[in-house]
């Protein structure tokens, strides 16, 4: 199949390339792109094993010549400031320069550290994402959110800086275990309850890896139109955090041992039964995202009560003063935000725990 190629009109614009074997075309893509600069790779334990020899040989190809790389301990607790320091260091021991890029290569968390990374670097220099993951193929390589964790909580800390380029080689994703796989999938589905009664329809009825790089393209066209018309989260853009209010507290709970994806999907749970109990929509719609969520091996409730969830939840970012938002689903393809009193949260998620 040939890869697909989305453009995300933002200003700059960049260009999303989809599609089997385009780790070991990366080179010739980056350079199309980007011209003669030097570059360096950001890059997990788990994933340099994996895919860094085979993308610095792409590199070197195209004509890259002594392409540096760091690596550092795959997990979400790496997603620090300790490790973004380490990573600020590593650019300036090597000299990079405004004109300079560095490469994503991995999932969210790569992601968002070497985003985050360029946003700092030098007041901002170019990046590229190179998504591994299901996870980060439909939602964190897109958009230019970047962050890392705090004490406090998950994301507290970042910057809005949009990448150059993103290659996304769906071959990665025949790695993955099932958990990581499903991870992403939680991402998809969501975008899916956003998007249109057709994308959520298409989890429905086809296997878990089918038609992959299609529905990976219909997310990030999703996405990209959401950006394009509200690129710092002012308003539309809100919407993309459905689940994640809760989710992120699971995650901040758990001390982030339930993963981001496993995480949201209960949040999307959660909140989907709330919005059944108190009339904001069909019930009926709540199975039928439980139903869609346990196809795909996902949790739709958690071991946290909803006290706890809601004083963690009220440290998110998301919180304006005595005010938070939240998202719910109304119909497929119609969520609406809510802005609540963060006294009535408690009482939100009870709802969506009880069902």
């Amino acid at each position: 199949m040939p890869k697909s190629v989305v453009r995300i009109n933002t200003v700059p614009s960049y260009e999303v390339h989809i599609g089997s074997g385009l780790i070991g075309d990366c080179g010739t893509i980056i350079r199309e792109r980007l011209g003669d600069v030097k570059l360096a790779v950001i890059t997990d334990s788990n994933v340099a094993e994996l895919y860094l020899e085979k993308a610095a040989a792409s590199l070197e190809k195209a004509g890259y010549r002594d392409v540096k790389s760091f690596v550092f301990e795959a997990g979400e607790l790496s997603k620090n400031i300790n490790t973004l320091s380490n990573i600020l260091e590593f650019l300036a021991e090597n000299q990079l320069t405004r004109k300079d890029c560095v490469i994503a290569l991995g999932g969210g968390v790569t992601g968002d550290m070497t985003g985050f990374a360029a946003a700092c670097y030098l007041r901002g220099i170019s990046y590229v994402q190179m998504p591994t993951t299901l996870l980060a193929a439909v939602d964190s390589s897109v958009g230019g959110k970047t962050a890392i964790d705090l004490a406090a909580g998950k994301n507290l800390a970042g910057a809005f800086i949009q990448p150059k380029l993103v290659i996304c080689d769906t071959n990665c994703l025949d790695t993955l275990p099932d958990e990581v796989f499903s991870d992403g999938a939680a991402e998809a589905i969501k975008t899916g309850v956003l998007a249109s009664e057709a994308l959520l329809a298409a989890f429905e009825e086809s296997e878990p890896g089918q038609n992959i790089q299609d529905i990976i393209t219909r997310c990030v066209e999703y996405k990209g139109g959401v950006v394009e018309r509200d690129e710092k989260e002012q308003g539309e853009r809100k919407l993309l955090n459905l689940g994640h209010t809760v989710g992120h507290a699971i995650e901040k709970l758990s001390g982030y041992t339930i993963t981001h994806g496993h995480a949201v999907a209960a949040g999307l749970a959660i909140i989907s039964r709330a919005a059944a109990k108190r009339g904001l929509c069909d019930i009926a719609l709540a199975k039928r995202i439980e139903a869609v969520l346990m196809k795909y091996s996902l949790p739709i409730s958690c071991i946290y009560d909803a006290k706890a969830l809601a004083e963690a939840a009220l440290r998110d970012k998301k919180r304006a003063g005595d005010q938070i938002t939240i998202i719910y689903p109304e119909k497929v393809g119609e969520c609406r935000l809510k802005n609540i009193h963060v006294d009535e949260l408690y009482g939100l998620i009870r709802d969506g725990l009880e069902g």
